[in-house]
């Protein structure tokens, strides 16, 4: 079992040596290439989002912002805990800034998860709970629909044990909050007992 662990590990890093190598988006990156991800052959929770901004894009630490604070806020989790590589992996729609439009920044580019999330996902072997953050990562695992993001996240139990639906937490979602009371009431209560469970 040790020498399965080892050699899936090893085949773990070389794959994120790949993907940190990965061109394929360079001729439509305003910033260029730089592909930020973390993924451990013993990570037990994934957190997918959309894709890094400037911010994250500079730094090279995802969710490195203001939407990442509130994310660990939604989560009750510290930067420490977030930030362990060997039980939390962090593998966004899009690895690299993929630019900004007239109302924020671009989508991920559509490549990038269909090239490697499902390698990503046969190295982590561990993974009890997968968190969807957006609507991109919602269609990609869920499967498109016409149902909303709110109604996603609305019956966010009927996508468990394996996946939790969430919002966005941009500030820009903030009027989304307002307007969503629930949210906060009853489905980040779920997320946090979820969380707890895993670690127990």
């Amino acid at each position: 079992m040790a020498r399965n662990t080892t050699s899936g590990s090893i085949a773990l890093k070389n794959l994120l040596r790949e993907i940190r190598s990965c061109r394929h988006c360079e001729g439509s990156l305003p910033l260029g290439p730089r592909p930020v991800l973390r993924a451990s052959s013993t990570a037990r929770l994934l957190i997918v989002g959309q894709a890094p901004g400037t911010r994250v894009h500079a730094s090279g630490v995802p969710w490195d912002d203001p939407s990442g604070d509130r994310l660990r806020q939604w989560m009750c989790m510290a930067p420490q805990q977030f930030y362990d590589e060997s039980h939390v992996a962090i593998v966004p729609m899009g690895f690299c800034y993929p630019g900004r439009g007239k109302s924020g920044d671009l989508p991920p580019p559509p490549d990038c998860a269909p090239l490697w999330h499902a390698r990503l996902l046969k190295h982590m072997p561990h993974l009890e709970l997968i968190l969807l953050v957006g609507s991109y990562a919602q269609n990609h695992y869920l499967g498109r629909s016409a149902e909303t993001l709110t109604q996603r996240v609305r019956r966010w139990s009927d996508f468990g044990p394996r996946y939790f639906p969430l919002p966005h937490p941009s500030p820009r979602n903030t009027l989304w909050l307002r307007r969503n009371p629930w949210f906060a009431q009853e489905v980040l209560p779920a997320l946090r007992e979820c969380l707890s469970q895993l670690w127990a």
